[in-house]
């Protein structure tokens, strides 16, 4: 019995001192394949890959900006920083200097977005992003509004944002029950929402059966819808949207 608990106390043992030995040579292969990112402020972004190519990393220039302490072509700053433990093959974000503010940019507010465009690249700026707004008034695509503002002085990127305009959405409703309504209150109901009656019929005749005869008396005329007929169904149905201007088509019974 001693012989079998000493040979359990043996096999633990050994068990254990393997999950440290792995553990030990899973940390070291981890941090074995880390490097410590360099300082690359003040360099070009070619001279940067150099110094980052036999680390295994990659260069990138994400920004450009406006710089009157660091010469246009050289690098403002960088992600992550200097000194950071990263992996190999990591990307290191940079901004590139363009030097000081040589241009202000133009006034292209009331433009379009094309011509606004045009303005931008010819004092050798760059259109940033454009957003849109909905809106009744401007004329399709026009700007209403950009940044920075034109004349600007104190500019960190040459991008300008614009703000452009799209044509207003019509307003629209939800369609509501109007059966049972009379014609005349239906249309009314409409007309106060900006949509009009289209078509007016009646629901159709139930067809008899063909085996039997005709009755020799000739039907009576139909009657026709009027004001006080009552309407049975629409269409949109209930619950639908409509855009103001459209058209409902009404079935009625006299």
């Amino acid at each position: 019995m001693k012989s079998f608990f000493r040979l359990l106390l043996l096999s633990l043992i050994l068990v254990t001192v393997a999950l440290i030995s792995a553990l030990t040579s899973m940390r070291f292969a981890i941090h074995g394949r880390q490097v410590a990112i360099p300082s690359l402020v003040g360099l070009t972004p070619d001279e940067a890959a150099r110094r980052t190519d036999d680390l295994g990393l990659h260069v990138e220039v994400e920004r450009k900006f406006y710089s009157s302490t660091v010469p246009a072509g050289k690098i403002v700053s960088q992600a992550p920083e200097a000194g950071t433990q990263v992996r190999r093959g990591w990307r290191v974000l940079v901004a590139e200097s363009l030097g000081p503010q040589r241009v202000s940019p133009p006034d292209v507010v009331g433009q379009t977005e094309r011509a606004a465009e045009i303005n931008i690249r010819r004092r050798g700026l760059q259109v940033g992003e454009i957003a849109s707004v909905s809106m009744a008034g401007p004329a399709e695509g026009q700007v209403i509004a950009q940044s920075p503002p034109a004349n600007a002085t104190s500019v960190a990127s040459p991008n300008i944002d614009l703000l452009t305009t799209t044509p207003a959405n019509p307003p629209s409703y939800v369609m509501p029950n109007l059966a049972g309504l009379t014609l005349a209150s239906a249309t009314q109901a409409l007309k106060d929402a900006g949509v009009h009656v289209g078509a007016v019929t009646l629901p159709a005749s139930v067809p008899g059966d063909p085996n039997i005869p005709a009755p020799a008396v000739p039907a009576a005329p139909a009657p026709l819808p009027g004001p006080a007929s009552i309407v049975v169904s629409h269409t949109p149905a209930p619950g639908q949207r409509i855009q103001e201007g459209a058209a409902v088509n009404f079935e009625v019974r006299p």
